[in-house]
């Protein structure tokens, strides 16, 4: 496996639909943060997923996240999402993603991404120009 490190960062706002009855970012609502930006970063390489799937017959799935939930996030904060890929294999890629509100990590992640054909949702490995391209980032 490779080592990456390069860094990619998407800002997100938080909304009223973003938390609960206390103003405080859902717990769950942090992986749609970390959703968005992973696909951000796909777009800003020039990879774009429905090209994938109908050109390379490949997607991207989330095969296991590990979370630190450090502080709160609320309504109305501005923030930024940030994701590296750590490691990768033929197969599959481990990316670190942090959620920050200025200089304090809220959020830090783990997250694999395993490569699967997408019209047979199984595993298949990631098509030489993708990997070199992600290899690259």
């Amino acid at each position: 496996m490779s080592k990456i490190n390069a860094a990619f960062s998407w800002p997100v706002r938080v909304y009223w639909e973003d938390t609960d009855a206390g103003g405080v970012v859902y717990y769950a609502n942090y992986l749609k943060f970390l959703e968005r930006a992973r696909s951000e970063w796909l777009r800003t390489l020039g990879i774009h997923q429905a090209e994938l799937a109908a050109q390379d017959d490949v997607l991207f799935v989330v095969r296991r996240v590990e979370a630190d939930y450090r502080k709160p996030a609320r309504f109305d904060d501005a923030l930024a999402v940030q994701c590296r890929i750590t490691e990768m294999g033929r197969a599959s890629l481990t990316m670190a993603q942090q959620v920050w509100r200025g200089d304090e990590v809220l959020l830090a992640a783990q997250v694999k991404l395993a490569c699967v054909s997408a019209s047979g949702m199984r595993a298949a490995k990631i098509p030489p120009h993708l990997f070199i391209k992600l290899n690259s980032a």
